[in-house]
C-alpha cells in the first residue's frame, strides 16, 4: 500500500489503543473515518489475515488515496481497521466501504481462506469530541452495524445520516435573509440561515425528524453543527445554524467545548459575532445544568442566539425568558402573520397584537424580527407597513449554494424597492422568480438592473 509498511503486531497501535486512537483519529480531524470491526476470524491467523488486508481487501476498495491502522482485543478476539482519506475525497465516487468489506468477506469464504462476521461505522472526525468520545461512538456503531449484518446487510441511521456530514463542504447551503431599509426604500443580504444539503437530506429539519429513539440525536446535531461552520470557511455577513436547545445542554455544558468551538469558528476565517444559533422548538431539561449557563459560555464570546418558530402557541417563550439579552433574533412563524383581515378579522387583529408585542420584545434586547415563509407580495406589504423589515422567505430567495452565497455576496444589497415589487408582481417575472429563486437575479437578467 502506497506510503505504507507494516512491521509487526505493534505497529500502529496494534496492541496500544492510545496509539491506535491518536493515530487514527487526532491526527485525520476533518476527515471521514471509518471504523471496520472484525469478530469471529476463523481458518487465518490474525497476521495472515492482516496480510489479506492489506492486499486483497485493498484491491476491493480500489482507493490509493487512503491512510490505515489497526487495533487488537486479543482477549475479545476483534480486530479494528481504522481508514481515513489522506485527502478529500469527491462526494460522487465517495467510497462504499461496506459493499467492499462485503466483496472481500465472500471472496474469503469461495476461496476457503478465512471466515469472519463485521460491522462498519464512520463519522465525520470533528473538531469539538475528545478522541475518546469519537472512538466510543465509532466501536458502539460498528457493533451495532455487525449485529445488523447478521440478520441483513444495512447501514445504521448514524452511517446514513453521515451520507452528508462525511461529504463535501460544498453541499452546504444557505437561505438568505433579506433586509429592507425604509429610508433608502432597498433591499440587501445581510446574512443567512444555513441548511445540510447532501442527497439524502435537503434540511436540518428533514434529518433530525428521521432519527430513530435509539440513536444519539445529540452527537449528529454537533457533526452537523461543525460540518457547517467548516463549509462556511471564509463566509460574510450573519450565518444562523439550528441547534436544539437539548443538544446545546448536553454537549456544551463542559466549557472547554464551547472553546474549542469558538477556536474551530476563527480557524475557518469566520466572527463569532457573526454567528448565531437558532434555538429549535424542542422540549428540554436543564435542571441539571441550566441554558442559560451554557449559552452564556457563548455569549461571552461574542456569539448570540434566535428564537426559532416564534409564534403565539409557541415553546420558544419559554426560551426567551430564560436568555433575556442573549435573544438577538425572533423569527416569526408563519402561522402568526398569515391571516388576512377579509379573511378572519379576529385573528387579523390578534396576529396585529402579536406583531406589536414581537416589536417590543425586541426592542427591549436590542433584537431583530425575522418573517419566515412569507409566500405572496400582499403578506410581504402588510409585514413592512408594520415595521417588520427583515425577511427569510421564498418570495425573495430560496437556498443556495455556500460558494455562490460567498462569491455573490458583495452584489447583493441595495436593489430598489419598486424593481422587487415589478418582479413579484409581473406575471412572468413572478413564474421566473418562483422557478429561480434568486430576487436580485431575476432583476439582473430581466434588465432591471
Amino acid at each position: 500500500m502506497k506510503n505504507q509498511i507494516f512491521t509487526g503486531p505493534y505497529y500502529y497501535g496494534m496492541k496500544d489503543l492510545d496509539v491506535f486512537k491518536k493515530t487514527f483519529i487526532n491526527e485525520n480531524r476533518g476527515k471521514p473515518l471509518f471504523l471496520i470491526r472484525f469478530e469471529n476470524i476463523t481458518g487465518i491467523e490474525t497476521l495472515g489475515f492482516l496480510d489479506l488486508l492489506r492486499g486483497d481487501f485493498y484491491g476491493c476498495l480500489d482507493l490509493e488515496d487512503i491512510s490505515f491502522g489497526f487495533h487488537y482485543f486479543e482477549k475479545k478476539g476483534i480486530l479494528l481497521m481504522g481508514i481515513s482519506p489522506l485527502f478529500e475525497w469527491n462526494i460522487e465516487r465517495f467510497p462504499n466501504i461496506e459493499n467492499a468489506v462485503g466483496k472481500f468477506q465472500q471472496e474469503c469464504m469461495r476461496n476457503k481462506v478465512a471466515s469472519f462476521h463485521f460491522g462498519v461505522s464512520r463519522t465525520q472526525s470533528n473538531f469539538i469530541s475528545t478522541n475518546d468520545e469519537i472512538f466510543e461512538e465509532l466501536f458502539r456503531s460498528s457493533e451495532k452495524n455487525l449485529n445488523d449484518n447478521l440478520v441483513r446487510w444495512s447501514w445504521t441511521y448514524y452511517n446514513k445520516a453521515n451520507t452528508y456530514i462525511s461529504g463535501s463542504v460544498h453541499e452546504a447551503m444557505i437561505q438568505p435573509t433579506v433586509i429592507f431599509n425604509p429610508k433608502a426604500k432597498t433591499y440587501s443580504v445581510k446574512g443567512g440561515e444555513v441548511f445540510v444539503g447532501g442527497g439524502a437530506y435537503i434540511g436540518y429539519k428533514d434529518l433530525i425528524n428521521d432519527i430513530p429513539n435509539d440513536q444519539d440525536i445529540n452527537r449528529i446535531e454537533l457533526l452537523i453543527l461543525e460540518k457547517l461552520i467548516v463549509a462556511c470557511d471564509g463566509a460574510p455577513g450573519l450565518l444562523k445554524f439550528n441547534i436544539s436547545p437539548q443538544s446545546l445542554i448536553d454537549t456544551f455544558s463542559v466549557k472547554e467545548k464551547v472553546d474549542r468551538l469558538n477556536k474551530l469558528i476563527y480557524a475557518k476565517n469566520l466572527n463569532p459575532e457573526n454567528v448565531r444559533f437558532e434555538l429549535v422548538e424542542k422540549p428540554y431539561d436543564d435542571s441539571a445544568y441550566p441554558l442559560k449557563d451554557v449559552c452564556q459560555a457563548f455569549y461571552d464570546h461574542g456569539m448570540s442566539f434566535a428564537a426559532d418558530d416564534f409564534g403565539v402557541k409557541s415553546q420558544s417563550h419559554q426560551i426567551v425568558l430564560d436568555l433575556g439579552i442573549m435573544i438577538k433574533e425572533f423569527k416569526l412563524d408563519p402561522i402568526s402573520f398569515k391571516f388576512k383581515i377579509e379573511e378572519d378579522q379576529i385573528k387579523f387583529l390578534d396576529n396585529l397584537a402579536f406583531i406589536d408585542y414581537c416589536k417590543r420584545l425586541a426592542d427591549n434586547r436590542e433584537a431583530v424580527i425575522t418573517a419566515e415563509a412569507v409566500e405572496d407580495f400582499d403578506t410581504l406589504r402588510f409585514l413592512m407597513e408594520h415595521q417588520v423589515y427583515q425577511f427569510q422567505a421564498n418570495i425573495l430567495f430560496g437556498k443556495m449554494p455556500i460558494s455562490d452565497y460567498k462569491r455573490d455576496f458583495d452584489s447583493l444589497s441595495s436593489l430598489p424597492e419598486d424593481i422587487v415589487k415589478e418582479v413579484l408582481t409581473d406575471k412572468i417575472l413572478a413564474e421566473k422568480q418562483k422557478r429561480i429563486g434568486n430576487v436580485f437575479r431575476v432583476a439582473t437578467e430581466a434588465g432591471l438592473i
